[in-house]
């Protein structure tokens, strides 16, 4: 499912237009994204969890040459399912 195939879904089980699912869908992007970028996470019961993890800065290989580079530090976001989601997928 893409963005424009969630939005019709959206809008068809809320009963909302489309224009309406749409600023929906991006303002939870929106809301989610400026909360992992502050260090922050987002906890839906039920559905799982936004947040984020350090990756420390490790020794790796360019896959073309072969010769060693070093990958930087960096934050990564994860999403954590919550176990209704997993009850209700294996179902």
């Amino acid at each position: 499912m893409n963005k424009a195939e969630l939005v019709s879904a959206i809008a068809e089980k809320s009963e909302l237009n489309k224009k309406q699912a749409e600023d929906a869908v991006k303002a939870f992007v929106e809301v989610v994204t400026e909360e992992l970028k502050n260090g922050g996470k987002v906890q839906l019961v039920g559905f799982g969890t936004f947040e984020t993890s350090e990756r420390a800065a490790r020794e790796g290989r360019n896959p073309s040459t072969g010769e060693k580079m070093t990958i930087a530090a960096s934050t990564a976001p994860k999403f954590k399912p919550g176990q209704a989601l997993k009850d209700a997928v294996n179902k």
